[in-house]
């Protein structure tokens, strides 16, 4: 009996009825460890759980399902996770095309040439069929890779949010990605920033009513936010070591506003579409 077959045996506490609140959250980290997602190999260090504007400078191989989406000559135009070994999700805006972009995982610093970066055909993408070019409703496509990503201490998928959770407004959460920073137009590493989720209502009072969907969910306004080049990546909230994709980078103002709300995808909403999509694909 080899020795990995004993872990299940730990996992035996989940099952008693004890209600400590610690229990649960480390049976919900073994649960998605075990699923394979949301755990990274290099942990995260976030400030201040502090386009991205006013963010650091991740740790490299720290957020290892954040992909860089690139044209046949390097240039990065939008993020995007690892969410199994085969596919990746990102932003309908991104307008990728399997013919001429390519996914790039494991990269952290874009003037590097040494790095162990994965460099993937795209065989399909698929755009959700409600999408909404004029107000970014279902602001979201899944990229089929052509080959499976090789899962690596530096790549391995995020876990995605379930279509039942609701998480506080508040949480404080982490948006990562290669865009606009303010003075740079490009920055080398790879960016992060925690920044709070607001509730629809708190959203909808600064953008009005009409222009927050129930496909959406915001956060921000507390001096960071997203900017452009970091459309289609994610969005992250941590539990229990567990980090779980609750938005897809999606709109927000022209300027990348740091007191302005940016707004994402919500991923619960539109879960279920992305395990159809996967399961008959």
């Amino acid at each position: 009996m080899s020795h990995s077959a004993h872990t299940h045996i730990h996992t035996g506490k989940c099952n008693t009825a004890v209600s400590a609140m610690f229990l649960l959250i480390s049976c919900l980290a073994l649960v998605a460890s075990a699923l394979g997602c949301g755990v990274p190999s290099i942990k995260p260090q976030v400030s201040g759980y502090n386009k991205i504007v006013n963010g650091e400078n991740a740790v490299s191989g720290s957020w290892p399902w954040q992909v860089s989406l690139q044209d046949g000559r390097g240039f990065h135009f939008c993020g995007g996770s690892l969410i199994s070994q085969y596919w990746v999700v990102t932003a309908a805006h991104c307008r990728v095309s399997p013919t001429s972009h390519y996914v790039i995982l494991g990269e952290h610093d874009r003037q590097y040439n040494t790095e162990q970066i994965q460099v993937k055909n795209i065989a399909r993408a698929i755009t959700h069929p409600y999408y909404n070019a004029n107000n970014f409703n279902n602001d979201i496509t899944l990229l089929k890779l052509s080959s499976p990503a090789q899962l690596t201490a530096r790549v391995s998928p995020v876990c995605l949010a379930s279509s039942s959770s609701s998480i506080p407004s508040g949480t404080k959460c982490v948006t990562t990605g290669w865009g606009r920073t303010g003075q740079t137009s490009t920055p080398r590493y790879l960016q992060q920033t925690a920044l709070p989720l607001m509730s629809p209502d708190q959203c909808r009072a600064y953008w009005g009513y009409s222009k927050i969907t129930d496909a959406m969910i915001c956060a921000g306004a507390s001096g960071v936010s997203s900017c452009q080049g970091d459309s289609g990546g994610p969005l992250v909230c941590e539990a229990g070591g567990v980090w779980t994709q609750v938005g897809i980078v999606s709109w927000g103002t022209s300027n990348c506003n740091v007191y302005a709300p940016a707004v994402y995808s919500r991923v619960s909403y539109l879960r279920n579409w992305i395990d159809q999509t996967v399961a008959s694909n």
